[in-house]
């Protein structure tokens, strides 16, 4: 095994840590626990056994394992960015609302 291949699964085992930490904490729910170390462990296969990404490629037209995991990733990000904007629109929807209402509460005592 490689030095960064012990590196990358060292680091990923913290990773793997600190998701069921947070979860423990309230921070995730069960869904994203999941989700994550679903995660976490696949890119751990993945640094584990390289040339799984390179059949998987071949089997969906792709030319090499390091492509297959560059589209990946980046569907990904476009989805959790989608998400995170989606979040934050309603968030700043939810806090116009409540000043709003603080402020109409004001002027009513006053």
């Amino acid at each position: 095994m490689l030095a960064i291949q012990l590196i990358l699964i060292a680091l990923f085992a913290l990773i793997v840590l600190k998701t069921v930490f947070r979860f423990r904490a309230g921070d995730l729910n069960w869904k994203e626990l999941i989700f994550w170390l679903i995660f976490w462990l696949a890119a751990m296969v993945i640094v584990i056994s390289p040339d799984s990404t390179f059949y998987l490629a071949n089997k969906l037209g792709i030319g090499r394992g390091a492509d297959l995991i560059v589209y990946v990733a980046l569907v990904l990000l476009f989805i959790m960015v989608f998400g995170l904007t989606v979040k934050l629109e309603k968030m700043n929807r939810d806090i116009t609302k409540l000043t709003r209402k603080n402020t109409l509460n004001n002027e009513e005592k006053k």
